[in-house]
């Protein structure tokens, strides 16, 4: 994948995230900061934080249970170790540090 195909991938995340945060009924405070980075701050003040690492074209996400990495194959962003689906396992660890269920696929 080129450059701008990856950035392009891993922007349309990010914004999908967000999006779905501002339109979700919990607490979840969201911010993106420059460089293709996203915080997601939690009421109990935990951060669930996903940022894009270019070199290597991942999405990281970093939250209380650990850190992940994901990479575009198949058309979809699968974690390097296991194989699960990013938005997936987004939801799962968002759920988990809201105490209510979010979907983001």
């Amino acid at each position: 994948m080129t450059e701008n195909e990856y950035n392009q991938r891993a922007d349309d995340v990010l914004t999908r995230i967000e999006t779905v945060l501002d339109h979700s009924e919990t607490d979840i405070d969201c911010d993106m900061a420059p460089g293709g980075v996203l915080e997601m701050t939690f009421p109990d003040g935990s951060l669930i934080v996903i940022n894009k690492q270019r070199p290597l074209q991942e999405i990281w996400v970093a939250a209380k249970s650990g850190g992940f990495h994901y990479r575009y194959r198949d058309g979809e962003w699968r974690n390097t170790r296991d194989g699960s689906e990013l938005f997936h396992s987004l939801s799962r660890l968002v759920g988990e540090q809201a105490g209510a269920p979010v979907a983001f696929g």
